[in-house]
């Protein structure tokens, strides 16, 4: 495959041509989705027009700035992050003001910084530089910030035994758990890149040196102290997340097979662990296993959402026509639940579809990394991210797995989860540019 850069167009050869004008179009698609559902939901309910006004206003803004300032600073960008990004934080902000009205506001602002943020990210024409070779003071900090929720962390809620996940200041909270996720594949992208001659060069014995301790001592031991304080915070289903995307890159990184396999039995070893240890680990898996004897008691949550699923059919229930807040917490890590009962099947498959097309693009921006291992290491990380986080929550809600108490990236409230995703996509962007660029 090659590719040629034009201006602001990007030509692949085999493939269809692809220019700023395609991101406005899709732009203009996105937000025309976005007027029609919350139009839709001020007839439900007129009271709340101003609000439902500003989270529009908030959106199209958001929108029109990001493609003009990509536009101008980032000529070659991948222009199909954007609008699929941008489709999914309306309907996501549109679902928030549905089922929980006074988390609308709130999340239309966090959208705001998240694009901010974004563009930051993605014109800065160092990032990636600092990211590799600064490696081990992001890591100090992201988690100095994670040590810190030991001792002064807060849960928003107030709910009492609930895990004290937050930093929170004057009213805002951050969870630093989702700054870790970014801080940790940075990492491992760099450490990963400098070895990576190492790690695919064979010996004089045909042997390579794939399970060499000096290569893969300070890793494990980063990324190992790294599991230990989630788990001892009980956010197990970030340290899931966490091995899982380990494991893909150090497969990328060495091409060892192995690794695939030991990684499996240790999930396998590490879930019977839990489920012995942590209450929150039994419980999730009994209810998965048989919810319905306990429907009415712990399973209420997951039977609610199985039963939003059924009730929401092919093309749903119209946006305020169902009941998904029956279902508890549902705005958050069971948004996907209110998107199946009120948009149907049909919704579901859009949604599923955007998760996928969001992963391959960073496959593929990975894939014209020719020769630059952080590079590709770094779009496989991020693309790993958030593909394996979207299956979790997804695969949870429907009982395809255990629940793991993740959200849906982009969809679900959270402000901290929409502005790490939305660093995501900045970083995606930038390496997308940078496939024309000299190695660094």
């Amino acid at each position: 495959m090659s590719v040629t850069y034009q201006g602001t167009q990007t030509i692949v050869e085999g493939a269809p041509l692809l220019t700023s004008r395609t991101e406005a179009h899709l732009l203009w698609l996105a937000g025309g989705f976005v007027l029609v559902n919350f139009a839709a939901l001020t007839l439900i309910r007129p009271e709340n027009w101003l609000s439902h006004l500003l989270c529009v206003l908030i959106w199209v803004l958001s929108a029109v700035v990001s493609h003009r300032v990509l536009r101008l600073t980032l000529p070659g960008h991948d222009v199909l992050l954007l609008p699929v990004v941008l489709f999914l934080s309306g309907w996501g902000l549109a679902a928030i003001e549905r089922l929980a009205p006074r988390f609308g506001d709130r999340q239309a602002l966090w959208l705001a910084l998240s694009v901010m943020v974004m563009l930051a990210v993605a014109s800065f024409p160092r990032v990636l530089y600092w990211l590799r070779n600064y490696r081990y003071v992001w890591l100090v900090l992201g988690l100095g910030l994670l040590i810190s929720t030991i001792l002064l962390g807060r849960n928003p809620t107030g709910q009492i035994g609930a895990p004290q996940l937050w930093l929170g200041f004057g009213g805002l909270y951050f969870q630093p758990s989702e700054a870790l996720k970014v801080i940790l594949v940075a990492f491992l992208a760099s450490y990963l890149g400098e070895q990576y001659p190492a790690m695919r060069t064979a010996q004089p014995d045909g042997q390579r040196l794939a399970l060499s301790p000096r290569i893969y001592g300070p890793i494990l031991l980063m990324w190992g102290l790294s599991v230990v304080v989630l788990v001892w915070q009980r956010d197990l289903g970030t340290a899931i997340l966490f091995f899982m995307v380990f494991l893909i890159l150090l497969y990328v990184a060495s091409g060892n097979t192995l690794i695939l396999l030991s990684g499996a039995l240790l999930i396998t070893a590490a879930a019977f662990v839990a489920y012995r240890l942590f209450s929150v680990v039994q419980l999730r898996i009994d209810i998965w296993l048989n919810p319905w004897p306990e429907a009415e008691g712990r399973a209420f949550q997951l039977v609610q959402s199985l039963q939003a699923f059924a009730s929401g059919g092919i093309f749903g229930q119209g946006i305020g026509q169902g009941a998904p807040y029956y279902i508890p917490v549902v705005h958050s890590d069971f948004i996907f639940a209110a998107i199946a009962e009120e948009w149907g099947l049909l919704g579901c498959i859009v949604v599923v579809i955007c998760i996928a097309l969001l992963t391959m693009r960073g496959l593929r921006i990975a894939l014209l990394q020719q020769g630059r291992p952080f590079r590709t290491l770094l779009a496989v990380g991020l693309s790993s991210l958030i593909g394996i986080q979207s299956l979790m929550i997804m695969g949870g809600v429907l009982r395809v797995f255990p629940l793991t108490g993740v959200t849906l990236p982009f969809v679900s409230y959270g402000g901290s989860s929409l502005l790490m995703s939305f660093i995501i996509v900045g970083i995606l962007l930038r390496l997308s540019v940078e496939a024309q660029q000299p190695s660094i």
